[in-house]
């Protein structure tokens, strides 16, 4: 039977789709409770926090969480959502995902694919797994360095970034992926893992109701076009994790059952997904607000869109070595107005939350109370009672 004919694709205006991912991303004016209830909510929205180890000024996951609800401070992004709310998995990269993701997850565990679970099989006996899940199932939520030594394995090399080798740890990476098992909390100690049923009850004996690989491509295809809001059909790392997906027949089909909608941009040979119905839903014009945003934040997944619908250029360095960077080495854009108007390099250092550097974007205002205003809100956040910043123009 031949394919029907796709509809044609929405052709969006650059102005009217800058507005659209700046409201539906949740950065145009506070649209959550404050406290635990703005979290959760969040989180529920985005449906994807990304997560990064680094820990300079907040981690990704507590700049996403501070750029869009008050009442909060660094820390509190996990404190509020584990245990009972949240886990972790494969999603753009490691992410926290809602609870209610769980039983899809769970059924289907995805692998980036530099996570070589194959490789750690090999490595680790089966004795080991066994003896890490039960007693976790005996005497969790435990870190790693509370459960039981299981003594060394060959670690995993990444071109010289060595993985684990203690066996335990790698024990507790198998069985994340598996979903045997859930990170349930994050702290000075690290992350807590714990058995689903005692660390989300609500979701660990409910089914995802599909258990075919194609129905898990369909709902997390859907998840992925809401929590980009527009997701070029171009490969990228914002298809981290599906994209085997993105070459498939699958989003085609979708648009032709009315399921997502492909968007088109001026002066763009790209298409976009979009979720269906999505010029229907309301955008709020942006406030006076200055966010810091993460580097990973949902706004910056894709830095070719960034590059056009804000006219911002945006690499980050981190891993970069410096002699290669244009910025700096943890780099955080400022979105204010709807716009990018400039980065910032800082970090908490004795109760001071010190700006090393700072760029004002060309040819865009950088409103320096509204920085003011950010950085002391950012600074309360982390505990630091002071801030330090640099008035001119650098880079």
């Amino acid at each position: 039977m031949p394919k029907t004919t796709l509809p044609p694709a929405v052709t969006l205006p650059l102005d009217e789709a800058r507005a659209w991912l700046v409201s539906h991303l949740g950065l145009a004016t506070p649209a959550y409770p404050e406290g635990a209830k703005g979290v959760r909510a969040l989180l529920r929205h985005l449906r994807h926090i990304q997560l990064d180890p680094l820990d300079v000024i907040g981690t990704n996951a507590d700049l996403v969480a501070l750029a869009r609800v008050d009442g909060i401070s660094k820390g509190d992004v996990y404190r509020h959502l584990y245990p009972g709310h949240a886990f972790e998995h494969w999603a753009k990269e490691r992410c926290i995902l809602p609870a209610s993701s769980f039983p899809h997850y769970r059924e289907h565990s995805l692998e980036t694919p530099w996570w070589r679970l194959a490789t750690r099989l090999e490595r680790l006996p089966e004795k080991v797994l066994s003896a890490v899940l039960e007693e976790l199932e005996a005497r969790g939520p435990l870190t790693a360095a509370e459960l039981t030594d299981h003594g060394a394995v060959k670690p995993l090399d990444w071109s010289g970034w060595k993985g684990t080798s203690k066996a335990t740890s790698m024990a507790l990476e198998v069985l994340w992926t598996r979903c045997e098992i859930v990170v349930c909390g994050r702290g000075p100690g690290g992350k807590r893992y714990d058995v689903p049923h005692r660390a989300l009850p609500d979701v660990a004996r409910a089914h995802a109701g599909h258990t075919g690989d194609e129905s898990f491509a369909r709902w997390a295809l859907a998840e992925r076009v809401e929590a980009a809001g527009l997701l070029s059909r171009v490969s990228g790392p914002h298809w981290s994790t599906l994209s085997p997906v993105r070459t498939s027949p699958l989003p085609d089909t979708l648009v032709r059952e009315g399921l997502l909608e492909e968007v088109a941009l001026p002066g763009s040979p790209r298409r976009y997904l979009a979720p269906t119905g999505f010029r229907s839903r309301p955008v709020t014009a942006p406030d006076e607000r200055m966010r810091i945003l993460g580097p990973l934040d949902p706004l910056l997944w894709d830095r070719a869109l960034v590059n056009q619908l804000f006219g911002f250029e945006y690499v980050w360095e981190v891993y970069k070595p410096e002699e290669q960077r244009r910025w700096g080495w943890y780099v955080c854009p400022l979105l204010h107005r709807g716009q990018l108007v400039g980065r910032l390099e800082a970090r908490v250092q004795e109760g001071v939350l010190r700006v090393e550097k700072l760029w004002r974007e060309k040819g865009v205002k950088l409103d320096d109370a509204a920085l003011d205003e950010a950085l002391a809100r950012h600074a309360r956040a982390c505990g630091a009672v002071k801030v330090r910043r640099p008035r001119a123009r650098v880079g």
